[in-house]
């Protein structure tokens, strides 16, 4: 049977200063003045949409989790941000240990923001650094400098917050390797709770997919991968995610939810959805992704709802789980998929026969050969269409 999952609440902010090259989110360049009291009005409007259509105000589903991304979210004002989440706990209950992350970019952040976010209710930022090198920086579209982002940090260091993490990124254009560990390095001496280290790729519908930049080989991106593992897990950093390394008790509860397949509302311009039911039902649903139609008063805020069918849970369920390097109970199958095992036993059989996975009796846990072919690993739970 189906136990419906812990709930969080995505909030999406669609504007930035400038679009980078690289970014395939739904991220919109800012040419006119910031409509956020009306953004905050629709937000909390599309909020309430959302708990009266999905019957979640009763109070039974407090929320886990909230991540507040974009876009730049830095760019919405304190008291802004302050008023969306009072609205939000006044409508959902916030579970006592609620984590609230909000993205922040350097350039956007001013001395004593982080401050007031925090005073509005954020306890944990999530910082777009992506190199400290400011020749990468200008390649990569970003608008604040190496000084900025050390500055942007330390700001966070000092404003009291239960976490924070650093973004950064390596495979850049024409980066070798010791330009990609030299960047690590210093992320690492700032000595942030959470670091996502994560290897740049060539969306579509990006400036870069258009006019690919020059990258370094994958023998270069093997070494950058091999050597910056090493210096994290040395300065006492845990993989815990492929990309997310933290230390101990601070990984980022919010994408521990994802990965483990649990629930989420997602409101504002773009913003997906997953939601679990008593009855069985798990839908995704995917809101108006432009500005100009998610504020339009005549428009319903929702642009699709899908039913997740039975036959499409196991992959579902694995291409989330198998992201995280923790081992994953057989019960959280069960109870987050509403099927038994019996469903999955022969792709089970078939990914231990191939060492991609150990089945440690209650729990499965993917191996080190598994890691290196998740693909093929994912793949044996695609629903056959034959």
């Amino acid at each position: 049977m189906l136990v419906p999952p812990p709930l969080s609440l995505y909030v999406h902010i669609p504007w930035c200063v400038q679009k980078c090259p690289y970014c395939d989110f739904n991220s919109h360049a800012l040419k006119t003045e910031l409509p956020e009291l009306d953004y905050i009005d629709a937000l909390i409007d599309d909020l309430e949409t959302d708990l009266m259509t999905y019957q979640l105000v009763n109070g039974q589903r407090p929320l886990h989790s909230i991540f507040i991304g974009g876009g730049t979210p830095s760019l919405i004002s304190p008291t802004e941000i302050g008023r969306l989440l009072t609205a939000i706990e006044t409508r959902i209950p916030f579970s006592d240990t609620i984590e609230i992350t909000m993205e922040a970019n350097p350039g956007t952040v001013e001395a004593g923001r982080f401050e007031g976010y925090r005073h509005a209710g954020v306890n944990r930022i999530s910082i777009g650094i992506q190199s400290f090198q400011d020749d990468k920086l200008q390649r990569l579209g970003r608008i604040h400098g190496s000084q900025e982002a050390i500055k942007a940090i330390e700001l966070a260091k000092s404003a009291e917050l239960n976490s924070f993490n650093t973004d950064l990124m390596h495979g850049l254009p024409d980066q070798s390797i010791a330009d990609a560990i030299s960047d690590l390095k210093q992320a690492i001496a700032l000595d942030p709770p959470h670091l996502s280290w994560y290897q740049l790729t060539i969306e579509p519908n990006t400036l870069y997919y258009s006019k690919p930049p020059t990258l370094p080989d994958d023998d270069d991106l093997w070494d950058i991968f091999e050597q910056g593992h090493a210096l994290l897990t040395a300065a006492g950093y845990q993989q815990y995610e492929i990309s997310g390394y933290s230390k101990v008790g601070k990984q980022c509860q919010h994408n521990l939810n994802y990965w483990r397949f649990g629930d989420y509302l997602g409101i504002g311009c773009g913003a997906h959805g997953k939601i679990s039911f008593d009855n069985g039902r798990i839908i995704r649903t995917v809101k108006v992704k432009h500005p100009r139609g998610y504020l339009h008063a005549d428009k319903p805020y929702l642009s699709e709802q899908i039913s997740v069918a039975d036959s499409e849970r196991p992959f579902e369920f694995f291409m989330n789980r198998f992201r995280l390097l923790e081992a994953c109970p057989k019960q959280d199958f069960i109870d987050r998929t509403g099927l038994p095992l019996t469903t999955i036993e022969a792709n089970i059989d078939w990914a231990i026969e191939q060492k991609y996975l150990q089945d440690n009796g209650d729990h499965w846990q993917i191996t080190e050969h598994g890691k290196l072919f998740l693909n093929d690993l994912l793949a044996a739970f695609v629903e056959d269409d034959d």
